[in-house]
């Protein structure tokens, strides 16, 4: 994939969504920021960076990376000096060996074409007892549409074997659950399924926002930059690391340096 398709799917602010995507980038950054108080954090395929404020206002210090230039002109435009974002590989950051007590990677595991190295990236930067934070759409659901743009993705019991091997021990929560499965719900989620498997839905974000708005009628607009003050998002909850899960929209792992 080249760097400059990766704008293609990213989601900016500033831009049409639903009100569920925006309270799914407040439950994931919501649940980082607990881990980041005081500590040295970095963010991996940060995008352009909407929770980056919230998180360098909690932790001593932060950096953020992304591998597509276009993205990191983006958010360095909005945040100036107020984060310090660079143009780097996820799989090899150049970056001083133990130097992060945290490390996050939000929605884009599943483009790196080689997870081995990256995770062998991440345990070379994190000190001992340091958090590899992941979150990460549930390939399991019964209407799960990949990104055009996709490797693989992994479900907790494939996760938690690469992470073991790396040197890590891993716990699994799981994000905004399934909508109740009413009339309504169950149609919408047949159609998605069928439009999936005759690769009907749009692969860019101009066309997911159409049908967006088909689907969920008015949506609302992206914040560029996270106010926390106005958070509603629910804490993701425990869920077995061992069988995969069915009942969460998001998967996140909490991944300890051993």
């Amino acid at each position: 994939m080249a760097e400059s398709e990766y704008l293609i799917v990213t989601e900016r602010g500033g831009e049409p969504v639903s009100q569920a995507q925006v309270d799914r980038f407040y439950q994931r950054y919501l649940w980082a920021g607990s881990f980041c108080s005081g500590k040295d954090v970095l963010e991996l395929a940060c995008g352009t960076g909407p929770g980056l404020a919230y998180l360098r206002s909690v932790s001593r210090s932060l950096i953020a990376a992304d591998l597509d230039g276009a993205i990191v002109d983006l958010a360095r435009t909005h945040y100036g000096d107020r984060v310090d974002v660079r143009q780097l590989d996820a799989s090899n950051t150049g970056l001083p060996a133990s130097a992060f007590d945290v490390v996050i990677l939000f929605e884009a595991i599943y483009y790196l074409p080689d997870v081995e190295r990256l995770l062998a990236e991440v345990a070379r930067l994190l000190r001992p007892g340091g958090c590899f934070l992941v979150a990460t759409a549930n390939k399991d659901l019964f209407d799960f549409n990949p990104s055009p743009y996709s490797h693989r993705y992994y479900n907790p019991p494939e996760l938690k074997g690469l992470l073991e091997r790396h040197g890590f021990s891993a716990a699994f929560l799981g994000g905004s659950p399934v909508p109740e499965a009413g009339p309504k719900t169950r149609l919408l989620r047949l159609l998605k399924r069928l439009a999936v498997r005759w690769n009907l839905i749009p692969g860019s974000m101009a066309g997911k926002r159409l049908l967006k708005r088909l689907v969920f009628g008015t949506l609302v607009t992206m914040p560029r930059e996270l106010q926390v003050a106005d958070a509603k998002a629910e804490p993701p909850q425990p869920i077995a690391p061992d069988c995969p899960d069915t009942r969460h929209l998001v998967l996140y792992c909490q991944a300890t340096k051993l």
